[in-house]
């Protein structure tokens, strides 16, 4: 089945699926690595009281250095031809209060120059202007972020400190676990995770939230610390979650009265255990309580009503399992009842906000290449996918529900990164920024087809064909395999990833949403467990000769695949068990060695779920789907690719992998960033990753060039 092209423009049409070589003159410029990486990168918006302004940052590079530096503009809601106005320098994670002020963070450095980060509040003039600036808090230590309360009158701050402190500015290092005279860390084993993602643990050391009454915007006293005193029944865990939780794993109450929080307890189950609870902790008093005790599995995104009469929040119904569906619950706050009110909805909610009249809840979730807005109805479950977007939804994200049917949110696509968008009673939206477009337009263009096929066990796989509008000949073919492995190459903007920035360079990048794929169904993302080697490979295989079947422009006589993390494991099980089919291989953070692997990489839940159990509970399925296993077969020229902080995929699975190469004699290199985690992250590595991965490409595809 073949699905409607689209342009990969901030405006979509539609075509046919076909592809012409065009051979008009076109002055454009192919997308290149440079492009991407110093393209400007929008920030999540936020809305005033009132609903008549928005702010947001945007984040320049500087081509020449590659520094980076982040400015505000605020944007009207109210007058749809108003142009954006830049915002004096203020400072980091801007957000409007219900007060009407303006809260950010910032050091003074005009003071001390070991300043510490704080809360700063001041007014925005509707010229961009700064007034009124003064300091909210004022603590030892670098706040990490903030809430404020609706109200104003209360804020909610994290910083790193030991479990053991009762106030913020206690002084307790907690450095047991350096016990000298030398430079060693001493980890105990039952202190759960000793390294997670890119960072060595500090025992005792989590992150905390404290809060604070206000009085004239500035912070009071030495804090309530929400997980209580140590050993009066709170959480000992961290508080944003690590390694990647915000200001979404907690929310004030709508009176202020308390705040609603997210913790994993840290103890020997930490690496195995996917268990994220919602705690209530009432100010007035030190008396905890854990709402979602009697679920083992995720409970995250604590979502009060505006009206205070409901608590909503997302579940996971199987412990252990970290791609497992998340069904929207509803708390009665006065009653404690609580009720699954999306059971019968087969997708996985990713954010939830209500209208500020209490009536709907909004949500975000992937459906088929697409993450479009739902809106659910409380009373019943009731779900209708809004019709947000002319064309493909593609991706939506940062939705801000204000003035009762308006929608605030960024859209981005495979063609474009993201801009913000208004819509006004649940129409069609019209763009408000303009951070990209123009920039994005002086590009030669590129198109995406969608296309569906039967793949493994005769069920429906949907994958897209990224490449350029413009060429000459027939060009060569990129399978792009996607990480998690429960994720996919959706319809959105990557600024790692990108198949456009890939395809501007002469090729047509074709990814496939395995099975294990998210989007499809629970039933389609689980099909993975346990056969990470077997369906994925076939629909690969599958959708590889179905796409070069209906688009004749193709050449699969030359063709390399590529892939990271998962997509890494699939470059290495490629090259055993179908040598023969790519000219090269691009190997990023893949897992070589299942065995070694399990054993040191850190969050232990997620081989234990994919394979069933431990190592030496499943050895026998571990080696099934090993690559290392089969590298007697091994032809393709492979580059790989590895970071020395990726603690996930230990980059000694890299070294092993280039290892085996070498000893083959197979043409391969090894690339390794020393500062770079489980992703390249920064500026000028980004640029070498493109630019090796370019030239690697061109040397088995390009040949001539």
């Amino acid at each position: 089945m073949l699905a409607r092209l689209q342009l990969a423009l901030p405006f979509i049409g539609a075509f046919t699926f076909f592809s012409v070589p065009v051979y008009a003159q076109d002055t454009r410029e192919p997308m290149s690595a440079e492009d991407l990486v110093t393209m400007p990168r929008l920030g999540s918006p936020s809305v005033n009281s009132d609903g008549t302004v928005a702010i947001y940052a945007v984040t320049e590079t500087e081509p020449a250095t590659f520094e980076r530096e982040t400015a505000y503009y605020l944007r009207s809601l109210t007058d749809m031809d108003a142009e954006p106005v830049r915002i004096g320098p203020i400072g980091d994670a801007a957000r409007f209060g219900g007060d009407g002020w303006l809260y950010f963070l910032a050091d003074d450095a005009t003071v001390a120059d070991d300043a510490t980060q704080q809360v700063w509040r001041a007014r925005i003039g509707g010229d961009g202007s700064i007034s009124e600036r003064m300091q909210v808090t004022d603590t030892a230590r670098d706040v990490g972020g903030f809430a404020v309360a609706p109200g104003g009158d209360k804020i909610a701050i994290w910083t790193a400190i030991s479990r053991n402190c009762v106030t913020i500015d206690c002084d307790d290092p907690v450095e047991g676990h350096l016990p000298g005279p030398g430079s060693g860390r001493l980890y105990e084993g039952d202190g759960g995770f000793y390294r997670h993602w890119d960072t060595w643990e500090t025992p005792g050391i989590f992150n905390r939230v404290f809060a604070f009454p206000l009085r004239d915007g500035v912070a009071q006293g030495d804090g309530t610390a929400l997980d209580g005193p140590e050993g009066m029944g709170g959480p000992t865990g961290d508080t944003p979650t690590q390694p990647f939780g915000g200001d979404e794993d907690l929310a004030w109450a709508p009176d202020g009265s308390g705040v609603y929080f997210v913790a994993r307890e840290a103890s020997a189950d930490e690496p195995i255990s996917t268990n994220l609870d919602i705690w209530w902790s009432d100010l007035s008093r030190p008396v905890l309580i854990n709402l979602t005790n009697a679920n083992e599995a995720l409970d995250a995104l604590p979502t009060p009503s505006p009206d205070g009469q409901y608590l909503a929040y997302v579940a996971m119904a199987r412990p252990g399992y970290e791609a497992d569906r998340q069904v929207v619950m509803l708390r009665d706050l006065k009653t404690g009842a609580v009720t699954p009110i999306t059971a019968d909805w087969d997708r996985s909610v990713a954010s939830l906000a209500w209208t500020p009249d209490s009536r709907w809840l909004v949500a975000t979730a992937a459906d088929v290449l697409d993450t479009p807005v739902f809106r659910i109805d409380p009373r019943d479950g009731t779900v209708e996918r809004l019709d947000l977007m002319a064309g493909n939804e593609a991706h939506i994200g940062n939705v801000v529900p204000f003035d009762e049917s308006k929608l605030l949110f960024t859209r981005d696509s495979i063609g474009a990164p993201p801009e913000l968008y208004l819509s006004e009673g649940w129409a069609q939206a019209e763009p408000l920024t303009n951070v990209t477009m123009a920039r994005m337009g002086e590009l030669t263009p590129v198109v995406i087809d969608r296309f569906s096929f039967t793949g493994a066990q005769g069920d429906t796989v949907w994958g897209q064909i990224t490449k350029p509008e413009t060429f000459d000949g027939r060009i060569p073919a990129i399978l792009y395999v996607h990480g998690g492995p429960q994720g996919s190459f959706a319809d959105s903007w990557s600024t790692r990833w990108n198949p456009r920035v890939l395809a501007s360079q002469g090729y047509a990048v074709i990814s496939i949403d395995f099975h294990g794929s998210t989007g499809y169904g629970q039933a389609f993302t689980d099909s993975i467990n346990r056969d990470w080697g077997g369906k994925p490979l076939e629909d690969l295989q599958k959708g590889l000769a179905f796409a070069l079947s209906q688009d004749p422009t193709i050449d699969g006589s030359r063709a390399c695949a590529m892939g990271a993390s998962y997509g890494g494991y699939m470059m290495n099980w490629i090259a055993g068990k179908w040598p023969e089919r790519f000219d090269c291989l691009v190997q990023h953070d893949g897992l070589f060695d299942l065995r070694s692997f399990y054993y040191t990489t850190e969050e232990l839940w997620f081989p234990r779920w994919d394979f069933g159990g431990s190592y030496s509970e499943q050895a026998e399925l571990y080696e099934k789907w090993n690559p290392a296993n089969h590298v007697d077969n091994w032809q393709a020229p492979m580059l790989v690719i590895t970071g020395e902080q990726d603690f996930r995929v230990p980059y000694t699975q890299g070294l092993a992998s280039f290892t085996a190469l070498q000893e083959r004699d197979i043409p391969s290199q090894l690339l390794v960033f020393p500062d770079e985690n489980h992703w390249v992250l920064k500026p000028e590595n980004s640029l070498q990753w493109h630019e090796t991965v370019f030239a690697w490409l061109d040397r088995w595809l390009k040949p001539e060039g």
